[in-house]
């Protein structure tokens, strides 16, 4: 028999729940929440099948552009032919997750703002920019000898009589 093209075609592993994680759904996935503007990942639960994406958006990352009572509007990038168009879906709560796509973004903004308040304290203008690592600083080797090696002749006539 053809392969099917239907809508959950080729989900048999994707969409499968993880070793030890089968069974009910914990309920701090219902009480987390979700707002406007916010990145989150669409990661399936194959145990819920109602407010379940399609098998192209597992695993994307996206914006929340509208919340719910129990689903929530996500804003993905998708490429059609050569055009990314953003596509707004909504999902179940249970089929999302937090990202951390931008978690690094946030801590050095944090990290920024407290650098330029200790600066200003002190009367001083810092930059925050990020610098890119220059080359490693040179360094003198001491205590190095200098040893020549030299091969052995080859002898072809002894090597035949299987001695040296």
């Amino acid at each position: 028999m053809p392969a099917g093209h239907g809508l959950r075609s080729r989900t048999r592993d994707t969409f499968s729940r993880p070793f030890r994680k089968k069974g009910y759904i914990p309920l701090s996935t219902y009480l987390k929440t979700y707002r406007i503007g916010d990145y989150v990942d669409i990661k399936v639960n194959g145990a819920v099948h109602k407010g379940m994406p399609h098998k192209f958006y597992h695993g994307r990352t996206g914006r929340v552009w509208n919340v719910t009572k129990r689903a929530i509007g996500v804003e993905v990038n998708k490429q059609v032919r050569g055009n990314i168009i953003r596509k707004r879906i909504h999902v179940r709560v249970e089929h999302v997750q937090q990202s951390r796509c931008n978690e690094d973004f946030k801590l050095r903004v944090k990290k920024n703002d407290q650098l330029k308040a200790e600066a200003k304290a002190r009367g001083e203008i810092i930059s925050t920019k990020r610098q890119p690592e220059g080359p490693k600083p040179g360094f003198m080797v001491k205590g190095a000898t200098i040893e020549t090696v030299t091969p052995i002749p080859y002898d072809v006539v002894n090597d035949l009589k299987g001695g040296y």
